[in-house]
């Protein structure tokens, strides 16, 4: 497809996008978020077969669930998907949701500690919840937390979901040479920096997760050893009532970035293991790591 016809399409795919989100916007909080919810686990992840690899994954990872064990959380990842994506176009309304949310665990003493201090700090979490929540809690707290992240790969898109974010709290740091030199450049200078660790990575080095091999970076444990900072997993657990709780978890031990991966990986383990329906499914997690996922064997590895 040549560079018109794609940019053509995304062009088309965007107004698709921003029509729908507009729509959404016009219901109350509640029931857009109620209705998006419904629309994810109905149309949209299985139209996507992402429904096939939330079961793939979940036979992978936790073989013991029964079938109506595993069926639901199918659908409850379905709909927590729906309601963080309308929750990141939801603003204010958002906003003012999360920002009541109450920050728990023995983390929270720690990074208000390294914020009176002027030191800064790295918060690790995944994609649970919604941790847009755990930016929000700590903002209303006056502790920005600064992000990195990746470009969409459609330039339309990009351009409203990124102010979206932003809306969110600052600063934000585009992945590339430049947004890694300007986030260690705020790390340096005491400021406070959120991961969203639980992404395969090509080529990482292999770590347990979930009782399988999957390939991890190492980067957050290497940064927090470089600049000697604190590097506390947080988590926002999604509640029934559409609120959030933001559990903080003991600063990992700084020992090697091989230990504290490790660490890292074990501590969202134990979050997705008590809410396996708030854990985006989708990813491709445990791919070319040595398990033989459906998508290895479609690669012929």
């Amino acid at each position: 497809m040549g560079t018109s016809e794609k940019n053509f399409g995304y062009k088309v795919s965007d107004v698709l996008i921003r029509g729908f989100l507009s729509l959404m916007r016009k219901l109350p909080y509640d029931a857009r978020m109620n209705t998006v919810a419904w629309l994810a686990d109905h149309v949209l992840v299985p139209l996507s077969g992402n429904r096939r690899r939330i079961r793939d994954n979940l036979d992978l990872a936790m073989p013991e669930l029964s079938n109506p064990e595993r069926e639901k959380i199918v659908h409850d990842v379905a709909q927590s998907m729906g309601r963080m994506l309308m929750e990141t176009y939801s603003g204010d309304e958002f906003q003012a949701r999360a920002s009541g949310a109450p920050i728990v665990g023995p983390g929270k003493a720690v990074l208000e500690q390294a914020h009176k201090d002027g030191k800064g700090a790295m918060l690790v979490t995944g994609h649970f919840g919604n941790y847009l929540a755990v930016r929000i809690s700590f903002l209303a707290g006056g502790i920005p937390i600064g992000v990195l992240y990746k470009r969409m790969s459609n330039p339309f898109f990009n351009e409203h979901y990124v102010a979206a974010m932003e809306a969110f709290g600052e600063p934000m740091f585009e992945r590339g040479r430049r947004g890694m030199a300007n986030m260690l450049k705020h790390l340096r200078g005491g400021g406070f920096v959120g991961i969203v660790h639980d992404q395969r990575i090509n080529d990482a080095p292999v770590y347990d997760f979930m009782g399988k091999p999957a390939r991890t970076a190492e980067s957050a444990a290497e940064l927090a050893l470089k600049y000697k900072v604190d590097l506390v997993p947080c988590y926002a657990i999604r509640q029934t009532d559409g609120g959030f709780i933001i559990e903080t978890e003991a600063p990992i031990p700084h020992t090697n970035a091989q230990e504290m991966t490790q660490l890292l990986n074990n501590s969202l383990e134990a979050q997705v293991r008590r809410n396996p329906g708030q854990w985006m499914w989708t990813h491709n997690r445990w791919r070319d790591a040595g398990n033989d996922t459906p998508e290895d064997r479609a690669r012929g590895n």
